[in-house]
Parts: C-alpha cells; sequence; structure tokens
C-alpha cells in the first residue's frame, strides 16, 4: 500500500493516548468516521488515516506522561511532494503546540519520487580526491564589509593548510564589496592556481524565482558547489535544484531557521528527520547540524541519528554529515569516534583562531586527522607537529 508513515511524540496528563491518536488518524484525513452511514465508510476508507502502534515511553515530563504514537497516511490523500506531506501529516496538527514529529517512513513508490543526493559521499570524495579519512572543510570568517582582497588572503590560506573544502559564510549574501559572480570566479581562480582539488561553496542566495537562473550562470562561470540556506527558502526549493540538469554540481544544506521549528523538546520537527532524512531526500550532498560539543550545542543522541539518516543505507546515496559549531583541533579524536570515517570535520573559529593563521589552523586540523587514522594520540602527534602542538596549547583536548 503506497503511505507515509508518520512517527509522533505525544505527551498526555491523563495518558488518553489512543483516543488522541485515532483523533489525529482522522482528524489529518477524513475528519470523521463513526458518525458516518455505511456507505460513505466504504468510500472513504482508502482515505483514512490508520493508528498503527501505540507506544509509551514510561517517561514522565512537565506535559504529562509521553507516548510514541505511529499513524498511516494513504498516499491517495497528497500529491508526491515534501510541502504536501508535511502539511498532511503535521499542518494543523502543529498548531496544538505541545506535539512533536520524530520521524516519517515512506512506502517505496513514494520514496522514488525524490532524487536524493546527486553526488553523495563517493561523489564527493572523487571531487576532493580526499579517501580513507574524514573531509576537512572550514568557513570564510569576518567577510562582512570586507572586499574581494581580504577573501582572497583567507582563501589562499586556508587552501595551504590542506582544507579540503571551503563554504561562504551562511549571513553573506549578494553585497556591492563581495558580489555572487565575481567571488566565484576569483575562488575557482585561487583553486587553479593552488593546484589542489578543493570546493569552494557559494553560497546562492536570492528571491526564490531568480534561483536557477543564478545557479546557472554561476555554472557557467565554474561554480563546484552551492551552500544553500535551505530551510529559509524551503525543501521542495532544494529539491528543484537539485533535479535541475543544467545546475550538476554538490549542494550543501545549512541549517539556518531549522532551529526555530527543531530545538523545543516538545514541539515541531526533530533534529534527525529534518537535517538527517529530509535534506538527504530532497538532495543535500552534505548536511550541516550542530555537533554536541561547542556553544550551541544538539543533545548527542539527536547529532549521532542525524547522521545515522543522513548516511543510511537505502535508495538514496549518502549524504556526507557535516557536525558544527566549536570545532578545534583538539576534539578531531571526538568526532571520529562519534562520526566516523564518513563526515566532514567544519570549522571556523578553530582554523581562523590559530595563532599561526588559518594555514596553521589548516595544518593542525589535518595533522590532527592523520594521527587518529594511524592510531596515534594528539599528544604523540603535537611532538612533531608544531601547529598541532599550539592548537591543543591554546584550545586543549576531548570533549
Amino acid at each position: 500500500m503506497s503511505e507515509v508513515i508518520a512517527k509522533y511524540r505525544l505527551f498526555d496528563r491523563n495518558g488518553n493516548f489512543e483516543k488522541k491518536a485515532e483523533g489525529i488518524a482522522l482528524g489529518l484525513t477524513i475528519g470523521s468516521w463513526t458518525d458516518l452511514p455505511h456507505l460513505e465508510q466504504e468510500q472513504l476508507r482508502k482515505h483514512k488515516g490508520r493508528v498503527v502502534a501505540i507506544q509509551e515511553t514510561g517517561r514522565e515530563t512537565a506535559e504529562g506522561r509521553e507516548a510514541d504514537v505511529t499513524i498511516a497516511y494513504p498516499s491517495s490523500n497528497f500529491s508526491a511532494d515534501l510541502p504536501a506531506i508535511l502539511v498532511t501529516v503535521f499542518g494543523k496538527l502543529s498548531l496544538d503546540g505541545v506535539i512533536r514529529l520524530m520521524n516519517l517512513d515512506f512506502s517505496n513508490d513514494l520514496a522514488k519520487r525524490f532524487p536524493g543526493p546527486r553526488f553523495g559521499v563517493k561523489g564527493i570524495r572523487e571531487l576532493t580526491g580526499a579517501y580513507g579519512r574524514p573531509l576537512l572543510m572550514s568557513i570564510f570568517k569576518g567577510v562582512i564589509g570586507r572586499d574581494l582582497s581580504y577573501l582572497e588572503k583567507q582563501l589562499r590560506a586556508q587552501l595551504e593548510g590542506g582544507i579540503d573544502i571551503v563554504k561562504d559564510d551562511e549571513i553573506l549574501f549578494e553585497n556591492r564589496l563581495t558580489p555572487f559572480e565575481e567571488r566565484l570566479k576569483l575562488g575557482q581562480q585561487v583553486i587553479a592556481e593552488s593546484g589542489k582539488k578543493a570546493l569552494y561553496a557559494v553560497n546562492l542566495t536570492g528571491r526564490t524565482s531568480e534561483l536557477k537562473e543564478k545557479a546557472r550562470r554561476g555554472i557557467e562561470l565554474g561554480a563546484t558547489a552551492y551552500l544553500f540556506n535551505v530551510f529559509a527558502y524551503g525543501l521542495d526549493v532544494l529539491q528543484e535544484l537539485t533535479e535541475d540538469r543544467d545546475i550538476p554540481v554538490p549542494i550543501m544544506a545549512h541549517p539556518a531557521v531549522s532551529g526555530a521549528f527543531t530545538s523545543a523538546p516538545h514541539h515541531g520537527f526533530s533534529t534527525e528527520l529534518m537535517l538527517g532524512k529530509l535534506v538527504r531526500m530532497a538532495g543535500a550532498d552534505f548536511t550541516l547540524f550542530p555537533s554536541p560539543y561547542g556553544s550551541v550545542a544538539l543533545e548527542r543522541n539527536a547529532a549521532l541519528k542525524t547522521a545515522e539518516m543522513a548516511l543510511e543505507e537505502n535508495m538514496y546515496k549518502p549524504t556526507f554529515p557535516v557536525p558544527s559549531a566549536g570545532i578545534h583541533p583538539g576534539l578531531v579524536p571526538v568526532l571520529y569516534e562519534d562520526f566516523g570515517i564518513d563526515s566532514i570535520i567544519n570549522a571556523g573559529g578553530g582554523v581562523h583562531g590559530h595563532p599561526n593563521g588559518a594555514a596553521g589552523g589548516g595544518r593542525a586540523f589535518r595533522q590532527a586527522i592523520d594521527a587518529v587514522i594511524t592510531g596515534r594520540t594528539l599528544e604523540e602527534a603535537a611532538k612533531q607537529h608544531e601547529d598541532l602542538r599550539v592548537a591543543l596549547e591554546m584550545w586543549g583536548t576531548g570533549k
């Protein structure tokens, strides 16, 4: 049967989960059931939501007892696009205030309607030439109000330090000092001069109706990757970009704005659903999400589940998980332990804040990565590498 199955986390002081679940299943589909004549019941049966499971977690919260409720929705009720699906399973229900959508599962025929990543982990490794280790990514920082010469200096230093991927800051939009086309051309020139196989993810921004044309123009100018603030625009916009054959480059999904509907413990969407599963289905080759270690930390289990959903073996190519924020070279062993080899280590201040500059910061990360891959401690490696030693003195090690 073609359907989408939604898993919710419900809270109820009296534990009336059966009644609540049936109310959701009906309210988001045909509206009522028992008071319908038999003939109408038969006509509407194929459109009725179906309660699949109710399982109390055993936890008591300030909002009441907690239970996970699973409900199936027939695909005959909606068109095969993420906006229609999200409105079906959580539209007006989200206004109830105390309910959380934890996961969505799609029947195969429905799942095939979504593209998944164009490149995935394997394709990104081929583009960067980075095998057998986590990739290293850094961010342009402090470029608001600065000109192209400042951006060029940062990029050259980051490439010198061995960075695999450099991305724009998500708040770098179209502007007079570093316009989209000029920074894109400069980025490709600097990378070509470096002789490295690095990627530069330029921030794709502007009015939604103009994005495709802008992205295509970027391809003509040599764009190798795009950063995209998917939750400001919508998952369907990401899918449209992914499916466009004239935009044949990896797309990096940034989590900006997502915290507005994923961060509340008793309401909204789970982080792993939005940043792990749905961005992958819509076509993201990379998914950024808060690491469990920084000042804007994501709860560790949620971060691990996000990475797990991004890499889960299924019909889509895997999406590279990119735990971000608060990352410095001393955290490389923890990142490797938590997220494994198929992950990207992403740092801003941990690269640019190094006493030897961004080049030194990049080298320190690469030295830490090499140490972990070869089974050495950072302290052992620091005896041979000055940049790593300085980084450990500055930021320390561990969580």
